[in-house]
């Protein structure tokens, strides 16, 4: 499924508004990401017979990492402030990442491919609003994009869909990452 444009607004300032819009949650967005990933990999990544997933989510947390630097230089050149929520959103990532690992490394999965589901179908509907308006934007984010979709295809391929309560599991932390973009659009 694939997340629909937003129609563009009328008005004097209307593209400049959504640009914010969609700079500061895509900055929300990849700092939520760093902060699950530190939260696994803090209960994940010294444990012994681990290294295998440590491996990994230090890789994810690595793209994560560079996409959330691009976004910081991009909200400084635009003159864009981040939502005033990251602190709550860097808590809510580590709590969520910390939690998901306690329960396994298929539930640290599940959350993984949940999340990235969710990222990948928004950054398509970015894709699409802005490939005419900011193409240079809009080729960045495909590239977030391909690397989201490797990270959920991997956590598929390590057992993402294996874990206790996957169903109620991924409804929940793709409920809470919608909830978060819509809030982090304006707050």
């Amino acid at each position: 499924m694939s997340a629909k444009p937003v129609p563009p607004r009328p008005g004097q300032g209307a593209l400049g508004t959504r640009l914010s819009e969609i700079l500061r949650v895509d900055h929300a967005g990849e700092l939520g990401a760093v902060s699950i990933y530190r939260g696994q990999r803090a209960v994940l990544g010294e444990a012994p017979g681990r290294e295998r997933i440590a491996g990994q989510l230090a890789e994810m947390e690595a793209h994560e990492a560079e996409h959330l630097a691009r976004f910081d230089r991009l909200l400084t050149e635009r003159r864009v402030r981040p939502t005033a929520l990251a602190p709550v959103w860097r808590l809510a990532g580590f709590a969520l990442g910390a939690g998901t690992a306690l329960l396994g490394e298929k539930a640290a999965h599940a959350c993984t491919e949940a999340v990235e589901t969710v990222i990948e179908e928004h950054y398509a509907g970015q894709v699409a609003e802005l490939a005419e308006l900011e193409p240079e934007l809009a080729a960045q984010l495909e590239q977030f994009r391909q690397e989201e979709l490797a990270h959920r295809d991997m956590a598929v391929e390590e057992g993402a869909r294996e874990a206790p309560g996957y169903g109620l599991l991924s409804a929940v932390i793709r409920g809470g990452c919608r909830a978060a973009i819509k809030i982090s659009e304006k707050i």
